[in-house]
């Protein structure tokens, strides 16, 4: 009896251990190997995008039938309606997905461990630096809003919570002289929600970071017309630097949405993010067809003609993941 028992739990042992073994593997964990771009058994991966009115979203999801399409489906890819970039970090390190979108200065938090990921620096590396996002703020014509600081008692829409979109209006407001907290009556709602209020008017102004064309705002532009307007927030640009270099001035080419010229604004840059433990050559896998694919992808949104070569690399200070540093070497991507 006694052997017998022995037997039953060196049986359990094993199985345990295979479980784990699987377990490990379907993770595709990285194990420090060489890189040689194949995914040698069926994956599936999970991207995390942002509002379904918005860039994230639709490229995401165009970005999930390709990966599907240029691995043969070896690797299932599917995409997630999220609130974006502080939330698909989160939940990317959670292990909830394997691919998340999020604007660099909160990528660039989360490695640095400030602010929403305040004293935990985040596990993640990039796949790819990709297109930038502009800093879409407008206003009801009737509120009496020309500025940020013109915000003060007004009803704001500031984003999603979590979302890379409140990071910046925070920011935004904060460089304006107003407390987010108190200054403004904050609105911390999604997209398709903000629009609503805007044409509604139970909302007076709203903060939208996104590629060009936003479906959402271009749905705005086109129902409420001369109601609503958009703002130049460059005046702030200065101190948005100060709190993080990568802000940058642009401007919204008035092609966008029709406007009468084109309007001045912020842009930040965009990065794929994954866990630092990916198998690098799924990450290889995911960076090449997100360059093989990339007509596809602009024809989902206009905005992917921004995912060139010469910038992919440009993540800091986010670690570029090994995998993928092989893939835009054999794409011919500058160093």
């Amino acid at each position: 009896m006694k052997s017998l028992h022995i037997s039953v739990v060196a049986l359990a042992v094993l199985l345990a251990g295979a479980a784990c073994g699987g377990r490990q593997s379907t993770d595709q964990t990285d194990t420090g190997a060489q890189v040689n771009c194949v995914v040698d058994k069926d994956t599936r991966v999970s991207i995390a995008t942002g509002n379904n009115t918005g860039v994230y979203f639709a490229i995401g999801n165009a970005f999930a039938q390709q990966i599907s399409v240029a691995t043969g489906g070896k690797v299932k890819a599917t995409a997630a309606e999220t609130g974006a970039s502080v939330q698909n970090i989160q939940q990317l390190v959670a292990g909830d997905y394997q691919v998340a979108f999020s604007l660099s200065d909160t990528a660039a938090d989360a490695v640095e461990g400030k602010d929403a990921f305040a004293g935990k620096k985040q596990p993640v590396q990039a796949l790819s630096r990709i297109y930038s996002n502009s800093t879409q703020v407008l206003v009801r014509a009737d509120a009496g809003i020309n500025s940020v600081a013109d915000m003060r008692g007004k009803r704001v829409s500031t984003g999603s919570p979590k979302s890379g979109t409140e990071v910046i209006a925070n920011r935004l407001l904060k460089s304006a002289g107003l407390d987010p907290e108190k200054d403004v009556s904050a609105q911390r709602l999604d997209l398709t929600k903000t629009v609503d209020g805007m044409k509604d008017g139970s909302i007076d102004a709203m903060f939208f970071s996104g590629g060009l064309p936003t479906p959402g705002v271009t749905d705005l532009m086109t129902t409420a017309k001369d109601r609503v307007k958009f703002i130049d927030i460059t005046p702030l640009l200065a101190e948005m630097k100060k709190i993080n270099p990568v802000y940058e001035a642009g401007s919204i080419p008035a092609a966008a949405y029709g406007t009468p010229a084109d309007i001045p604004t912020i842009v930040v840059p965009n990065v794929l993010l994954v866990r630092d433990d990916i198998d690098a050559n799924l990450a290889c896998v995911l960076t090449k067809a997100l360059f093989d694919k990339k007509d596809d992808l602009v024809k989902a949104n206009g905005a992917a003609r921004g995912i060139t070569l010469d910038v992919a690399r440009k993540t800091a200070p986010v670690t570029l993941n090994r995998g993928s540093a092989k893939a835009l070497d054999t794409l011919g991507a500058p160093a």
